[in-house]
């Protein structure tokens, strides 16, 4: 298939060009390369166009069944907020989850934290209220705080 057939199949997701070229190229070389095979290996995959760490984590994660922690906007933000890590960094991320959770969770773990980040604990409006970890959560002991600060100043206020 041409880049063109590629993009009217595509058309709708963000960054259609780049990511159509980047088909494209990763199946030539994916031909080529490796006989027609999906590597499995990271940094064979990381090789291809249009792969990086996040893609590259998600197959062997997903496509084979490897531990591994792909990191996306969710579960950087989501384990950054609730306490899990502490980084500034996707990769950062990546690794401290990989030192603390267990490798037969590894793979489940990536899709808890993502799925409550996208559902629960978004990011301009967290459901704490709906919330499981509210007793081991970081961003829900700052808020409580906060909100009993406030209406400690409140009543302080109120008085004088």
């Amino acid at each position: 298939a041409s880049v063109a057939d590629i993009l009217a199949y595509i058309k709708s997701v963000s960054y259609p060009n780049s990511k159509a070229r980047h088909i494209k190229e990763a199946s030539t070389q994916i031909t080529e390369r490796f006989n027609g095979e999906v590597p499995s290996g990271f940094d064979d995959l990381l090789s291809l166009p249009g792969v990086g760490r996040k893609t590259a984590n998600v197959m062997e994660a997903c496509a084979f069944g490897k531990a591994a922690m792909p990191v996306d906007t969710h579960v950087f933000r989501v384990s950054n907020r609730i306490g899990l890590t502490c980084t500034t960094t996707p990769e950062a991320t990546e690794k401290e989850l990989v030192r603390h959770i267990p490798v037969q969770l590894m793979g489940k773990a990536h899709h808890w934290i993502l799925l409550h980040g996208r559902y629960i604990c978004t990011a301009r409006n967290p459901q704490c209220s709906k919330c499981g970890l509210t007793s081991v959560c970081d961003f829900f002991s700052q808020s409580a705080l906060k909100m009993e600060l406030t209406a400690i100043n409140k009543k302080r206020n109120r008085k004088q």
